[in-house]
């Protein structure tokens, strides 16, 4: 799995800006608090972590492909990046964090149960996770097929609704959970912004 994300961001220009980027860093801003521990986790090229930290949090962008943190690195000097596992826990001790941020990141992982344990383990009481993820409603799926959305050589690996995200993050103990559809057309929307509290 570490080869194929090395291989992406290999590839991925330097100028790439992530989709929504506007959407995106707004639901961040409106969510951050300045001061914030916050960890950017899945951070790419590092274009949220550096939103973070103009924004007045303490970020740390955390990364699996040794190629992305390389290039995070160079593309933001003095903002912090490391590399992480997908095969141990995070580096980071218990309530390191008051924020946590993963955009585009859960459909993406393997054992969804371990990842959002870390997340949890890694955010302070009442600390706040933020996720953006495709949005896959059954309207979209009726009309245009499952194929579009799960590409058997692509790398989501999960896809999601906002009942099937609300649930999976309720059984996993957290709370205040609030996810809007955003983009897209009515009953197709494109992508799920989701908070919610450890």
């Amino acid at each position: 799995m570490k080869d194929y994300y090395e291989h992406i961001w290999e590839n991925v220009p330097d100028d790439a800006q992530p989709p929504e980027l506007a959407r995106r860093r707004e639901f961040l801003r409106s969510e951050l608090r300045p001061g914030d521990r916050a960890l950017d986790l899945g951070c790419g090229l590092g274009t949220f972590t550096a939103v973070l930290a103009e924004l007045g949090a303490h970020p740390i962008g955390a990364e699996v492909a040794e190629n992305a943190v390389r290039r995070a690195r160079a593309l933001h000097p003095g903002v912090d990046f490391r590399l992480v596992s997908t095969d141990e826990p995070l580096p980071f001790d218990d309530c390191s964090f008051e924020l946590l941020w993963a955009s585009e990141v859960i459909e993406h992982i393997a054992d969804t149960a371990r990842w959002l344990s870390e997340v949890r383990r890694v955010l302070v009481p009442g600390g706040r996770l933020l996720l953006s993820t495709p949005d896959h409603p059954r309207v979209a799926f009726a009309l245009r097929g499952v194929e579009r959305f799960s590409d058997p050589l692509g790398d989501h690996l999960h896809l999601y609704t906002k009942r099937s995200l609300a649930r999976l993050l309720s059984e996993f103990a957290f709370s205040e959970i609030v996810i809007r559809a955003v983009g897209g057309l009515p009953l197709m929307r494109d992508m799920l912004l989701a908070r919610a509290t450890r």
